[in-house]
């Protein structure tokens, strides 16, 4: 019977060794071949995820297979859906507050989208209908809001204007130019508050589905990651099946005994 977690063999100093015999003239290190073939399911598996299931005759291949698929069947839906949100809320912006302004529609980066989610207007680019510059001075659009920063940025005092002809004074004008929209990029929600909030509502699920098609790379990277795992500890395991095993056994002193596999791994 079992006692302590020893076998109790025959009374007896006997020690029992027995090993698979080596064949005479083969080394016991492995041959470069065979170390090759034992990453090849391995590799195969991190480049598409279940081959090197696969190349084992192991059926579970299919369920890496199956997840690949499904994580890039819901990727390109979100993609889609994100691009169909983002054109959206551009043809809104257009027809609705940019159309008095300008007949040519131009689309720009992201950010200029996601000021007019802020700003119900963008106010003018320039306030001086003649040879001068004169900026935007309401901060309640956009234009003034950059204004404001500009000279709060270069000015000892933002209510108090320095010499236009100094170089504080040109520095803040500079911001302005820089960062100020354009006359042809011009908008306004005036009368249209209805609009502006389901642009605003379009943006966010068009910013939701791109997120949530970054998540879905993200779980096709772990299923390729697995997968490869998968078939590189399936492939140590029957490598070290074939290996030679050492099978050891002893009586000690006190009566007990003890049994022992050993396998290469």
């Amino acid at each position: 019977m079992w006692r302590g977690g020893r076998w109790p063999w025959a009374a007896g100093g006997v020690a029992l060794l027995l090993a698979a015999p080596a064949r005479p003239g083969v080394a016991q290190e492995h041959p470069p071949d065979t170390m090759q073939r034992r990453w090849l399911r391995p590799a195969a598996s991190l480049m598409v995820p279940g081959s090197g299931q696969f190349l084992a005759g192991q059926d579970r291949g299919a369920v890496y297979v199956a997840a690949e698929l499904f994580v890039l069947f819901r990727y390109f839906q979100l993609e889609r859906e994100g691009n169909q949100a983002a054109r959206a809320f551009r043809r809104l912006a257009f027809e609705v507050a940019r159309r008095a302004f300008t007949t040519v529609r131009r689309d720009t980066v992201f950010e200029y989208y996601e000021q007019m989610q802020r700003f119900a207007e963008s106010g003018e680019f320039d306030r001086d209908p003649g040879d001068g510059f004169q900026p935007e001075s309401d901060v309640a659009t956009y234009n003034g809001s950059v204004w404001l920063l500009a000279r709060r940025t270069f000015w000892a005092d933002p209510d108090a204007p320095p010499d236009p002809t100094s170089l504080v004074y040109q520095r803040a004008l500079e911001f302005y130019r820089t960062r100020a929209v354009g006359p042809d990029f011009r908008w306004s929600w005036r009368g249209a508050a209805l609009e502006h909030q389901v642009f605003r509502e379009t943006i966010r699920r068009s910013d939701r589905a791109f997120r949530r098609a970054q998540v879905q790379l993200g779980f096709l990277l772990a299923n390729h990651v697995a997968s490869a795992v998968d078939a590189l500890i399936s492939s140590r395991l029957a490598a070290a099946v074939r290996r030679p095993a050492r099978l050891e056994a002893a009586l000690d002193p006190g009566g007990g005994a003890w049994v022992r596999l050993r396998v290469a791994f």
